[in-house]
């Protein structure tokens, strides 16, 4: 049975020691291949305790809640999307073209809209008038920033930038998904279009 440590009394943190970080990233794992084999409503405590392995109170300890699980989710795959457009082999991460990283993170981020899109809308949603300043967004806008200047795009590359990360926004994917039908890949083809229209001197 996986070891995830328990809260300390008066904190809201776990302390978390290596083997406890490292299995409550198995855990987050786990709960990332269900909802991708199964979707959102499969990931409850009971499943992700029978997925992982564990007690469900394994589960309860670590994230107190559904709700809890999920906010730890989106984190958990925020994290791994921004070291695999950072760290990761091309052409995703660094070595590749500029246009190519550029048409490459779109895909990527339409795969996690598709596989956590009811996380994603909800965070984007909540955060509200403070989306755009916060610290997620900056990241995401200075990394595509930095694509559109190596590709040497015409414009005001902050407005460009902004105009293209309105494409990824959650509430629009899923509505373009979900209500007028178009799949991922056609999503992801617009995207490489519009990319490619606007490096293009």
């Amino acid at each position: 049975m996986l070891d995830v440590g328990a809260p300390l009394p008066g904190t809201s943190q776990p302390a978390e020691r290596a083997d406890a970080a490292r299995n409550r990233q198995l855990l987050l794992d786990a709960a990332q291949h269900l909802v991708r084999e199964q979707g959102a409503d499969s990931l409850t405590m009971d499943a992700l305790a029978k997925r992982a392995g564990v007690g469900k109170g394994t589960v309860f300890r670590r994230f107190g809640s559904r709700s809890g699980l999920m906010l730890a989710l989106l984190d958990h795959s925020d994290r791994k999307f921004q070291e695999a457009f950072i760290f990761g082999p091309p052409p995703l991460g660094p070595g590749a073209p500029p246009v190519e990283r550029l048409v490459a993170f779109g895909r990527a981020r339409l795969l996690d809209i598709e596989v956590a899109g009811e996380l994603h809308r909800a965070a984007e949603l909540g955060e509200a008038g403070d989306r755009y300043s916060g610290a997620p967004y900056g990241l995401l806008r200075a990394h595509v920033a930095m694509l559109l200047r190596q590709a040497e795009a015409p414009g005001e590359i902050p407005l460009v930038t902004d105009a293209l990360l309105a494409m990824l926004g959650a509430p629009l994917v899923m509505h373009q998904m979900h209500v007028q039908g178009y799949t991922r890949e056609q999503v992801g083809d617009n995207w490489e279009s519009l990319v490619r229209r606007v490096v293009t001197r």
